[in-house]
């Protein structure tokens, strides 16, 4: 039984990539495996992250992503950046999935338009930029090709950087400059001779440390709460706080500010992107009564997949996903967990001490 058939919490990145081998049907032993569409791709496939090879992504044919760790002072705020290119006539209006998550900065680069449905609600997001809110469903997504970049934002970075409720966002997708007035325009200039994306790092670190705000009064509250919500062992996320001394009041102020939802849904997200996400990333369908950590039986995990994902496990993984879950594996090597709400207690409580 390898990592991804168990769902361990903390990702191994030579546990991962020993899976991807095992895993593997073609790839290249370089940084990128797209092959004769090399031309016609800005970026290589990739990470500046030491040890790591994009060969164990496993990415579709005519794709290239590369995933990197911010600059220590912003690791908390901004978890990762993500850039994904695709080779438009391989890969244009081919459908794409993701899962439920915290908020994100999207920049579109090269790209033409995508469209993004989240629930009922269909968005067509385009230059210089965009905000996607917390979000609580899967959202199906079809793009066209071309490059895009993606800044990760945890709570405690919607805390820090954004002046507006998080649950006033969620599930949504607004223009970047209508909540961060002058962030579109500015990001978009800065981003050319990218270096085949190995500069997609350092120009997004230099832009956000340039304009990194003072600490807010809540912060150490907002880390407490997210280091609860990723520990498998927290079941009653209102308990848990109350052992902190976080009234429920305080902590459904917190949670709706900060995170986009109150803490019932919260913890029922996190346990459920923690059972599914393992699953994607191994390509290993569930057998039919199978009950994952943290369920009491099969059928609670199927209506919180009904609920996240809009239907079962077993139909949603049936799906060709490939780009997702090549998305998964990469930022598993990369900074140790399958996705953003999953990151692990000591990557989010970096900068506690101070």
């Amino acid at each position: 039984m390898n990592l991804f058939e168990r769902g361990d919490f903390f990702a191994s990145r030579q546990a991962i990539a020993k899976c991807a081998d095992t895993l593997a049907g073609q790839g290249a032993d370089s940084a990128n495996d797209v092959g004769e569409d090399l031309a016609q791709l800005s970026i290589d496939s990739g990470s500046l992250t030491p040890g790591v090879s994009a060969r164990d992504f496993r990415l579709p044919h005519g794709t290239a992503m590369r995933y990197e760790r911010p600059a220590e002072p912003l690791v908390e705020f901004f978890s990762t950046y993500v850039a994904m290119d695709a080779n438009m006539d391989d890969y244009g209006g081919a459908p794409n999935w993701m899962l439920p998550t915290w908020a994100q900065l999207w920049l579109p680069v090269s790209s033409p338009p995508i469209t993004v449905s989240i629930g009922r609600r269909q968005y067509r997001p385009d230059r210089p930029g965009n905000v996607y809110g917390v979000t609580s469903h899967a959202m199906p997504v079809k793009t066209h090709g071309g490059l895009t970049v993606v800044a990760d934002i945890t709570p405690l970075g919607w805390a820090r950087f954004l002046p507006v409720a998080a649950d006033g966002m969620r599930d949504q997708v607004l223009p970047l400059d209508r909540v961060l007035p002058g962030w579109g325009e500015e990001i978009a200039a800065r981003m050319h001779d990218l270096d085949r994306g190995r500069r997609i790092k350092p120009i997004l670190d230099a832009f956000l440390l340039d304009r990194l705000p003072p600490p807010r009064p809540d912060e150490p509250l907002v880390r407490g709460i997210m280091a609860l919500l990723v520990d498998p062992g927290t079941r009653d996320l209102a308990a848990a706080a109350a052992d902190l001394g976080i009234s429920y009041q305080v902590l459904l102020r917190l949670t709706k500010r900060y995170f986009g939802f109150g803490p019932k849904l919260l913890i029922r997200r996190t346990r459920f992107i923690r059972a599914i996400a393992p699953m994607l990333a191994g390509e290993r369908m569930p057998g039919p009564a199978e009950v994952p950590p943290g369920y009491h039986d099969a059928s609670h995990f199927i209506r919180d997949a009904n609920h996240f994902l809009g239907t079962t496990p077993r139909r949603f993984l049936a799906m060709e996903m490939p780009y997702l879950r090549a998305a998964l594996r990469a930022r598993a090597l990369v900074a140790d967990a399958f996705t953003p709400s999953l990151d692990p207690p000591a990557r989010v409580a970096l900068g506690t001490a101070a």
